[in-house]
């Protein structure tokens, strides 16, 4: 199957199987950084769907529910980090 390329962007197609299943195309399971026994996520907005690399995704996610967390701990530097990461494992002994 050949996909159509445009300037950074290609369009390519997988037929629908009778399980709802399909064939992600070679060219964009390398985009997508997957391999067999990866996983993608699906991910819905206002009718369009993107598919992502399930570990990239989650790592975008949690980056944004983390972001402004270490201003918000007064961690201003390395040193504060680890200040904090001493005195976290100093409670766990």
């Amino acid at each position: 199957m050949m996909a159509a390329t445009l300037p950074d962007t290609f369009i390519d197609n997988a037929k629908v199987m009778a399980k709802g299943q399909i064939t992600i195309p070679k060219d964009v399971r390398e985009v997508l950084g997957v391999s067999s026994g990866g996983r993608v996520t699906f991910v819905v907005e206002k009718g369009t769907v993107r598919l992502v690399n399930s570990a990239v995704y989650a790592m975008q996610m949690l980056q944004q529910k983390m972001a402004g967390e270490a201003e918000r701990m007064g961690l201003e530097g390395e040193d504060d980090v680890n200040r904090l990461v001493k005195e976290i494992r100093a409670e766990g002994e």
